[in-house]
């Protein structure tokens, strides 16, 4: 999540780096329809087709990550994954990197990909199997890829990451306690080249796409990838699943997913425990939030008041399982 000081719309700022790519003029009208949390996304048209222009600050991202995100969006492309594609600028890159009256920033633009997004959608045995099988193909495509740029960064550097953003709060006993607890615990997980990978991380039902005309999924935002155990994608795909299932239905939903996953890779036995894949997303999501909200102003919008309140609520969540046991290995995947 960005800084919330730039959670706020520029349209003026969108437009001076759209001017890096092709775009139809009168479909600016479509930048209201953007939204911000990690990056800013805004809609536009090239030749009639609708594809997405994405930029963030600089200081907000690392360079690395970034072209090993795009690297690895155009492998999985080339393997005939359903997977968004990104296009090339003016420039022939498909990052951009501008200085603007707003500071300097990164931005690429994104072909829309086909379909409806699987929250939007009812999720029968058939579409929750392919989602499954989706991700597996994902993890058995991860499993045989080495990049040939840089790398995206690992579980370990993210825990890094973690630590010095709660190093600039000295009142965040609970949340180091809790973040030493993660770094002993996955310091003694085995790692191999079947259980863990490049992951996309935020495997949801927001992000992958249904296209009923040719029963294909695609997935989109791999902007948190990272390496780090194929279980960790399984778990939080399952949460995102079987959040919004009746209590009575969600065995079922779990275990036609995992049909379905199974079907494209098989998962070893030996990797975190769903605890442990939860607290890890629990922390990342902790220090992101603690670190985005630090800044505040006087007089803030109702909204930027409310969008305060519902992140304090999430991270009171979070914090409510610092420093419980986390078992030791997941074997029933």
């Amino acid at each position: 999540m960005l800084k919330i000081k730039y959670l706020f719309t520029n349209e003026s700022l969108a437009e001076m780096l759209l001017g890096n790519w092709p775009f139809d003029p009168q479909s600016l009208e479509m930048f209201q329809y953007y939204r911000i949390s990690s990056n800013a996304i805004y809609p536009f048209q090239a030749d009639g087709k609708t594809q997405m222009l994405r930029f963030a600050p600089q200081s907000e991202k690392l360079k690395s990550n970034l072209l090993a995100e795009l690297e690895f969006v155009a492998y999985l492309k080339n393997c005939g994954y359903g997977v968004l594609e990104s296009v090339l600028s003016a420039g022939g890159t498909d990052l951009v990197e501008a200085q603007t009256p707003w500071g300097a920033y990164y931005a690429s633009v994104f072909k829309r990909v086909a379909g409806k997004q699987l929250s939007s959608i009812c999720l029968s045995d058939h579409i929750v199997y392919k989602y499954g099988e989706a991700l597996g193909r994902l993890h058995e495509l991860s499993s045989r890829y080495t990049p040939a740029g840089p790398r995206r960064w690992s579980h370990k550097d993210v825990l890094e990451w973690i630590g010095a953003v709660l190093g600039e709060f000295p009142e965040e006993t609970a949340a180091v306690a809790e973040l030493s607890l993660l770094a002993d615990y996955f310091a003694d997980m085995p790692v191999t080249t079947g259980n863990y990978g490049l992951i996309h991380y935020d495997f949801e039902l927001d992000n992958v796409f249904y296209h009923e005309a040719g029963d294909t999924i695609s997935a989109i935002d791999f902007d948190d990838s990272m390496y780090h155990w194929y279980a960790v994608d399984i778990e939080q795909s399952l949460d995102s699943l079987l959040e919004d299932i009746a209590a009575e239905e969600q065995e079922a939903k779990r275990q036609c997913f995992m049909e379905g996953y199974r079907s494209s890779y098989t998962l070893p036995e030996e990797g975190p425990s769903p605890e442990a894949c939860r607290r890890f997303a629990n922390m990342y999501g902790y220090a992101r939030v603690l670190r985005s909200t630090a800044e505040r102003w006087e007089h803030e919008p109702d909204w930027l008041t409310g969008l305060r309140n519902r992140l304090q609520l999430k991270m009171k969540a979070a914090a409510s399982r610092f420093g419980l046991d986390i078992s030791a290995r997941n074997n029933s995947l």
